[in-house]
């Protein structure tokens, strides 16, 4: 079983910057793809980032490309998300997870992904 906690999450203005952390517990033998998914009020869940389980791999979603950074150090067993030039659309629940799909398989979809954290909400004002 795998826990995985988010935290950093706060509200900011529009240009301003945050960083998440998600920080996994549990059974760790087996590298995790890792991944950042979003959910806004009334909207559908969608894929932020996701890094390959060594982290020399990344994907990120168009609407967030050349602003979020995803990373992860894995003899921390943690996970980041470095999101800079926040704009009001980020506005979300920044949840964190893992998946054991062969990188870069499925990325993208939710559905891949087996263990989820609760959670961090972020808010950005214009």
């Amino acid at each position: 079983q795998v826990q995985l906690v988010e935290s950093g999450g706060g509200s900011v203005q529009t240009g301003g910057s945050l960083r998440l952390s998600c920080a996994k517990s549990g059974y760790t033998y087996t590298y995790y793809s890792m991944g950042w998914f979003r959910q806004a009020p009334g909207k559908e869940r969608e894929v932020v980032a996701a890094i390959s389980p060594g982290g020399d791999s990344m994907r990120e979603a168009d609407s967030v490309l050349g602003r979020f950074t995803i990373s992860r150090h894995n003899a921390k067993n943690t996970l980041y998300l470095q999101m800079d030039n926040l704009k009001p659309e980020d506005t979300a629940i920044y949840y964190c997870a893992a998946s054991e799909r062969s990188w870069p398989d499925y990325w993208a979809h939710d559905w891949a992904y087996i263990y989820w954290g609760q959670g961090t909400q972020v808010t950005v004002s214009s």
